[in-house]
């Protein structure tokens, strides 16, 4: 149920540019530098890594941080 309610969302803010999940606190981090004889191999890597880190990350690992109302 988890997995179909996610989605993987692009944030590009002042502070942050890159993939996260829509219900939880993950964000993509890259392994390394692209990888790939060209750019198109590169950000075909770059998406393949992207999306299996996505769809094995466990949610409840990666808890929003509330803040505490005061």
């Amino acid at each position: 149920m988890e997995a179909r309610r996610r989605k993987l969302l692009r944030v590009e803010n002042q502070n942050f540019q890159g993939w996260v999940c829509s219900e939880c606190a993950w964000v993509f981090k890259a392994l390394g530098p692209p990888a790939g004889e060209s750019i198109d191999a590169m950000k075909t890597h770059y998406k393949q890594q992207r999306d299996k880190a996505f769809a094995s990350h466990v949610c409840e690992k990666y808890p929003r941080v509330t803040k505490n109302p005061s």
